[in-house]
């Protein structure tokens, strides 16, 4: 998985708003990691990727809109 390293990105800024008494942004960077993974899974298997999670809720995640 050639992306894996924006996993490991989104991981440390995760501990660093943890340990700095972030929790809002810790909690917005596992919804993030988790959008990442499900579109780093949908590159790779090519199927459509789907993000469950608490503040996520369950949605498909596409390409429509991107602007980059």
């Amino acid at each position: 998985m050639g992306q894996k390293w924006i996993i490991d990105v989104l991981a440390d800024l995760r501990a660093f708003a943890q340990a700095n008494d972030l929790p809002l942004l810790a909690g917005q960077l596992d919804v993030t990691a988790s959008v990442a993974v499900a579109e780093i899974m949908q590159m790779t298997e090519g199927t459509p990727a789907t993000v469950h999670g608490d503040s996520a809720g369950s949605r498909s995640i596409s390409g429509a809109g991107r602007t980059c």
